[in-house]
């Protein structure tokens, strides 16, 4: 299984990687194809995946010998030590599943899964039901209305709702950002560094397919490899952007209606729980400091578009030079005429006690939401009406449906069939 793991690990080293080699990489059954070149007995698939393989099989080892020389081991057997196992709650972050309810309802989702042998248990009460999942049971989250929860070792890259884009497979934490944004119908919405694209396709589904939604990122294949899985996501209404958010003009007229931001920036990704057999050293205080400061010019940027009302800024940091500070320093930098608001009451980690107010903010970890470590704070301009109440969390926590006040077990309500249906 490290071995398994380990094939992961030298394709995720060329991701950035030119020609098919992307294929590969963004592929679910990568792992699987360089396990069996690399480590295997050989390629056991055909056509275009064995050709693809074949062909960058001199950048695969290459890359092998890299990973190999960065964990000071001289044979691929040396990659199953203890010391290169998986970081600290990567075996119990469960597998999160966000239904597109641009495809879908939850309800005809729980249907489907039912019917591939799964069992329902209705809706969480705790994270310690969420720990407590195995074997081929699911619940739907305590926290999110649209979020079902898998037992860690749940793989569907292969099933039919996946490939089809009725589901999202996305960690909890990173759906965050675009539910507590909660633009409304019809807005438009800028994501500022938006690859690969999972809280756009999010946002569009908060939107309906109602509004607008200018997506940037300075990554050509990305954005490639985004308006691809929007496209099957079937988000309409958007428009990718190869640009630098921080070259953006706030002035420009195409922006003049944008009233909400989500904003995740580059950061240390200190929070990412990695399944593979990499250990990433910890940044420099120099590096921190980099990021910060890129990180607070960028915040700073975006709360200058004149019609902006809410934006959320969000990171995959646990560090809190990334996070509390930036926040803090911005918000010190425009004076009064933004506000973080206290939004999600009931999630249980706030933000550290860095300057007052920073308890507003929300953060995540493996350890006590079961999630990869993350952080978001909710702004909005001050005097104005609130865009999309900051209660609106509460309130969906608040509505009984998809199974609440059932026994763990007991079978769904039967409810009113939605057009759109998810066949076998």
């Amino acid at each position: 299984m490290a071995l398994y793991s380990a094939a992961a690990a030298v394709l995720e080293g060329l991701e950035r990687g030119e020609g098919g080699i992307k294929s590969l990489v963004y592929s679910s059954r990568f792992p699987v194809l360089v396990y069996d070149l690399l480590f295997g007995k050989g390629l056991k698939c055909g056509g275009r995946w064995k050709v693809l393989a074949r062909r960058h099989r001199a950048r695969l080892e290459a890359e092998l010998a890299r990973l190999k020389v960065q964990q000071k081991v001289s044979r691929n057997e040396d990659l199953l030590a203890p010391a290169q196992a998986a970081s600290p709650g990567a075996s119990q972050v469960p597998r999160y599943v966000r239904v597109n309810t641009l495809k879908t309802c939850v309800d005809d989702v729980i249907d489907f899964f039912k019917r591939q042998g799964y069992s329902y248990l209705g809706k969480a009460t705790s994270v310690e039901e969420l720990r407590a999942l195995s074997g081929k049971k699911f619940l739907l989250d305590l926290h999110l209305p649209e979020l079902l929860v898998f037992p860690p070792q749940t793989d569907l890259h292969d099933n039919l709702l996946y490939t089809s884009g009725h589901i999202i497979l996305q960690d909890k934490a990173s759906c965050l950002p675009a539910f507590l944004l909660a633009p409304t119908a019809g807005s438009h919405v800028i994501d500022a560094c938006a690859a690969p694209g999972n809280k756009t396709s999010h946002l569009a589904a908060i939107l309906k397919n109602k509004g607008q939604i200018f997506a940037f990122d300075v990554d050509t294949k990305r954005l490639a490899t985004m308006n691809t899985m929007l496209m099957r996501a079937g988000v309409t209404g958007f428009q990718l952007a190869q640009q630098d958010f921080l070259t953006v003009d706030p002035g420009d007229p195409r922006y003049s209606k944008v009233t909400y931001i989500l904003l995740d920036p580059s950061c240390s990704g200190s929070g990412m729980v990695t399944r593979g057999p990499r250990e990433e050293a910890a940044p420099s205080a120099e590096r921190l400091q980099a990021l910060a400061g890129f990180q607070r010019k960028v915040l700073s940027h975006a709360l200058s578009f004149p019609a902006l009302r809410r934006l959320v800024y969000s990171t995959c940091s646990l560090h809190r030079e990334e996070n509390e500070d930036v926040v803090h320093a911005v918000l010190q930098e425009h004076g009064s005429a933004f506000r973080l608001v206290n939004t999600f009451p009931s999630w249980p980690c706030r933000g550290l006690a860095t300057f007052l107010g920073a308890e507003s903010c929300l953060r995540a970890s493996p350890a006590d939401t079961l999630t990869h470590g993350f952080f978001v704070a909710v702004l909005e301009r001050c005097g104005e009406e609130a865009a999309a109440p900051s209660s609106l969390p509460v309130a969906a926590e608040e509505n009984p449906q998809h199974g609440e006040t059932r026994e763990p077990g007991a079978a769904p309500k039967k409810r009113k069939r939605k057009k759109k249906r998810v066949k076998e």
